[in-house]
C-alpha cells in the first residue's frame, strides 16, 4: 500500500462512517441519533470531522433534514460495501466463538408475523436464549428495500416482479388467501369462485404498497374491472371488524383468518380463491446467507425446519420474480 494510500485509510474512521450510512438512510441527524442511541451533537461532530478529512462536503443540511452532495452520494456507495465487507468477516470470524450469541435484525411482513413467526420465533429463542432477536413489520418492498441497504440482516416477505435480483433467497413458507364476507353474504359458501366475482362489492383494503393490493390491483386489471375499495386499513384484525360491520369484502390469508374466528372474525365465513395468484409463497431473503453472523444462520435454519420434513428444501437461488404476482 502507497505511503498516500495508508495516511487516507488512517483518516477513515469506521465508527463515522457507520455514522454517516444511518443519517443517510434515515434522513436527518436527528433521527439517527436515536436509531444509534447518541446525542445528535456527537453526530454532527463525527460528520463535520468525516468531510473535514475528506476535503468535501458529504451533507446539504436544511430545517427538514438532509440530503447528500455528489461525494456523499460517492462516499455512501463505498462505505455500505466497506460495511458489508466488515459484516462477512464478522459471520467468518463468529464461527470460532465460544458458544452463540448474537443479535439478529429480522424485518417481516404482517402476513408472516400474523401467521408463522410468533411460535418459530418463540421456539428459537426458548433453545438460543443468548440470541436476541429485533423484529420490526414492514410492507415486503419495504423489506427488499431494507436488505439491499443493510438495514436488516433477513427480511421475510412476498416478492414482486420488480425484485431485486442481487440477493438471494430461500422458502420460508405458503399461504393461501381467501375472500372474507359477511356470514349472511350472497356469493356462494360451497364452491371457489374467481376474485373477479368480487368486484361487484365494495372491498375493504390493506396499504396500496401492500403486495396484497398490488395482487388485487393486477387481477382487476386483467379482468377490465376495477375495485371498490370502500376502506382501507393497516391490519387484518381491523379488515374483520370492518367487513363484520357491513363495510365490504376483503382478501387475506387463510392461517390469518382462522386465527381470527374465534374472536372478531366470529360472524365472516371465508370463500376459497381459485386465481393462481391466491397461492403465495413466504420467502427468506439476504444479500448473502453464507456471510451472516452464526446466530443468524442458525436462526434461518430453525426457520427452513418445517420443510425438511415435509420435502427436501430448495437450495439457496438469487431472486427470481414469482410466476404469479406475490400478494
Amino acid at each position: 500500500m502507497a505511503s498516500s494510500e495508508r495516511n487516507f485509510a488512517r483518516r477513515i474512521d469506521l465508527t463515522s462512517l457507520q455514522l454517516f450510512v444511518a443519517v443517510c438512510e434515515s434522513g436527518s441527524i436527528g433521527r439517527a441519533a436515536e436509531r444509534e442511541y447518541l446525542a445528535a451533537s456527537a453526530i454532527s461532530k463525527r460528520l463535520s470531522e468525516l468531510e473535514s478529512a475528506l476535503g468535501t462536503a458529504l451533507l446539504y443540511r436544511h430545517a427538514r433534514g438532509v440530503d447528500l452532495t455528489p461525494a456523499g452520494q460517492t462516499l455512501l456507495h463505498h462505505a455500505r460495501s466497506v460495511l458489508f465487507s466488515l459484516e462477512k468477516m464478522q459471520g467468518e470470524l463468529s464461527e470460532y466463538a465460544v458458544g452463540v450469541r448474537g443479535h439478529v435484525r429480522v424485518h417481516a411482513n404482517i402476513s408472516a408475523i400474523v401467521q408463522y413467526l410468533p411460535e418459530d420465533l418463540g421456539s428459537f429463542a426458548r433453545a438460543h436464549e443468548a440470541v436476541k432477536i429485533e423484529l420490526e413489520e414492514h410492507l415486503s418492498s419495504e423489506i427488499v428495500r431494507a436488505v439491499q441497504e443493510g438495514a436488516t440482516d433477513l427480511g421475510i416477505c412476498h416478492l414482486q416482479d420488480d425484485a431485486s435480483h442481487d440477493m438471494q433467497s430461500l422458502s420460508y413458507r405458503q399461504d393461501r388467501l381467501v375472500l372474507v364476507v359477511p356470514e349472511d353474504h350472497p356469493l356462494p359458501v360451497d364452491q371457489a369462485i374467481d376474485f373477479a366475482d368480487s368486484l361487484d362489492f365494495d372491498h375493504v383494503g390493506l396499504h396500496t404498497n401492500s403486495s396484497i393490493h398490488v395482487a388485487m390491483h393486477q387481477a382487476s386489471i386483467a379482468a377490465g374491472r376495477s375495485v371498490r375499495l370502500r376502506i382501507r386499513v393497516t391490519g387484518l384484525d381491523a379488515m374483520c371488524r370492518m367487513i363484520e360491520n357491513g363495510l365490504g369484502v376483503g382478501v387475506m390469508p387463510l392461517k390469518a383468518f382462522e386465527m381470527m374466528r374465534g374472536g372478531i372474525g366470529r360472524r365472516l365465513r371465508s370463500l376459497s380463491l381459485q386465481d393462481g395468484w391466491a397461492l403465495r409463497e413466504i420467502r427468506m431473503i439476504a444479500r448473502d446467507f453464507s456471510s451472516l453472523p452464526v446466530a443468524a444462520r442458525m436462526l434461518i435454519e430453525h426457520l427452513r425446519a418445517p420443510l425438511a420434513t415435509s420435502s427436501t428444501a430448495p437450495a439457496v437461488d438469487p431472486i427470481a420474480a414469482p410466476a404469479q404476482p406475490a400478494a
